[in-house]
């Protein structure tokens, strides 16, 4: 089944994307959720129209996820937290962490845009990926300490 996304979804595509998945998944959860609709004729001409007319719109947002990801540079972010002695930590990082931590660094991002392979369960460097945009995607590095 053919649908047309009307809004970011992780995994599955960007806005105004066009993309297959199975049809339960399509009637029975992004459809009904108003995350997508239909991808018939009538419905690709009017996404088309939209994204022309958002054209002007589109390339300042890239402008500025660029402008953005300029700012932020080699930005390491250090995080502190309890440790055994082996290093292994308690618990483990998430992407609240890290947005809080960019937040207080004066960097307000969504944590929808923080992504991480593996959550950090040990001290030491990790890398993660802010999706600034759907063309814009910026690595900062994470330092994991102990406390």
């Amino acid at each position: 089944m053919e649908i047309i996304l009307k809004q970011d979804i992780q995994g599955l595509g960007y806005k105004n994307d066009i993309v297959k998945v199975k049809s339960g998944y399509g009637r029975n959860y992004l459809i009904p959720n108003g995350s997508a609709i239909i991808a018939n004729e009538s419905n690709k001409r009017m996404i088309e129209e939209n994204i022309r007319q958002a054209a002007h719109k589109a390339e300042k947002l890239i402008q500025d996820a660029k402008a953005l990801a300029e700012r932020i540079g080699e930005l390491t972010i250090e995080i502190g937290t309890k440790a055994g002695e082996s290093g292994k930590i308690f618990g483990a990082i998430t992407v609240n962490q890290i947005a809080d931590m960019l937040k207080s660094k004066g960097f307000d991002i969504d944590r929808k845009k923080v992504i991480m392979k593996d959550a950090p369960k040990q001290i030491g460097s990790y890398t993660v990926t802010l999706d600034l945009h759907k063309e814009v995607k910026h690595e900062i590095a994470v330092n994991v300490v102990a406390e």
